[in-house]
């Protein structure tokens, strides 16, 4: 360990023990805090979370000033956790609160910190290469920012009750709108003895996430696990999902440590109550950085278009093949996509959530946008017309 780490866990301990005589506990950022260091060697003090040539060129105009990077580790409440070149400090985010939620300051941003103060200011933020975007609610017009900076986008599925393929869908549009390469993950393999049956739901979960990889984890018994570590050893990994995923004990068994509280879920319907409350940044002591989120329980779709077309992109592929460049895939005539429901190459559940979705973006959009607004509603009144009228001709009906 270097001196300074040393010198930065002197201090820490004998604050401790001048706040309380009780015996000192160590907070989780406190742990992995020591955990990083420990494994950090000789390179940059912030290289072991993510400091690179690009952003130090980034950073540059505010080195010119006298101020110090940082990169935030967790935001409480006006304030933030910010780890240094020399220790992990609480600054106050007063500066970088606008009124735009999507600028608001996050775990995972790099920042620029004046080197005094009490507390310490975050004088301004370094423009994000990637965000984990969702919106706050289906009757708002809001996005939230979950993670910043991501580069791997771990989306946890329990294994311990019934696979929802539209969840993940929905998870994965997210990931790939996100700019992070997306990862399933699926916990508690141990709870499904039978390999057989467990090739199954890997092969249901293959089918849903073209092109992404997913591994089979047990936090339990350990397998998967260095799998997953050597995936996360580079760069910065979001974990991702539904309270009871088994996300905390994923992050436990990533850092080789008991950082993360953790809480039995329902034996009913597999759900957990919210062990994590924030989003916190840990190091991880085998190289990487991990964002651990709290269970979502909604997780809407933020203007997602390039994402929901990645999930889906064999209707993508099949709408090539269509009659008319803007087929709608409802009742036209020389539609790809409904030939393929019809002989069985694409499931008609894909489709039917397709729809949804591209449906869900499109109203969350306009919203926002009250020109494609109008739009959007007079070109899904014309193909539902166009609809009915074909259906109706190859029943030599009329149109109602």
């Amino acid at each position: 360990m270097s001196s300074s780490a040393s010198s930065s866990m002197s201090l820490h301990q004998s604050s401790s023990l001048h706040q309380s005589s009780s015996r000192h506990q160590a907070s989780p950022l406190d742990q992995l805090a020591s955990l990083g260091q420990e494994s950090a060697g000789s390179a940059h003090p912030l290289a072991r979370y993510g400091w690179d040539a690009g952003w130090e060129a980034e950073f540059a105009p505010y080195a010119e000033q006298g101020l110090i990077p940082c990169r935030v580790v967790r935001v409480d409440r006006g304030q933030a956790d910010v780890v240094t070149p020399d220790k992990t400090v609480r600054a106050d985010t007063a500066l970088v609160t606008p009124h735009d939620p999507m600028r608001v300051i996050c775990t995972g941003d790099w920042a620029a910190l004046e080197p005094a103060g009490d507390p310490q200011l975050i004088r301004a933020l370094l423009p994000r290469r990637t965000a984990f975007v969702r919106s706050t609610s289906s009757q708002r017009s809001e996005g939230q920012i979950l993670a910043a900076n991501v580069d791997h986008a771990i989306i946890a599925v329990s294994l311990a009750v019934e696979l929802d393929l539209g969840r993940i869908e929905r998870f994965l549009a997210l990931a790939w709108e996100s700019g992070a390469m997306p990862l399933i993950v699926l916990t508690k393999c141990d709870l499904v003895p039978d390999a057989t049956g467990l090739s199954y739901l890997v092969e249901d979960v293959e089918t849903t996430a073209p092109g992404v990889q997913v591994l089979t984890v047990s936090s339990a018994t350990g397998d998967g696990i260095e799998v997953l570590q050597a995936v996360v050893g580079n760069g910065t990994s979001v974990l991702l999902g539904v309270s009871g995923a088994g996300k905390s004990t994923l992050a436990n068994a990533l850092c080789g440590a008991e950082i993360m509280e953790v809480q039995a879920t329902r034996d009913i319907d597999g759900k957990g109550r919210h062990t994590t409350t924030t989003r916190n940044l840990l190091a991880l002591p085998g190289g990487g950085v991990l964002i651990d989120t709290p269970g979502l329980r909604g997780v809407g779709l933020w203007d997602a278009e390039a994402g929901v077309g990645q999930v889906f992109s064999e209707i993508g592929e099949l709408a090539e093949n269509c009659r008319f460049h803007d087929c709608g895939h409802v009742a036209e005539p020389g539609c790809a996509v409904l030939a393929a429901i019809e002989d069985g190459t694409l499931p008609e559940r894909r489709l039917e959530s397709w729809r949804k979705l591209i449906r869900e973006n499109e109203r969350i959009v306009a919203k926002t946008d009250a020109r494609l607004r109008g739009e959007i509603k007079r070109d899904w009144k014309q193909k539902s017309a166009e609809g009915r009228a074909n259906f109706a001709a190859k029943r030599g009906g009329k149109v109602r």
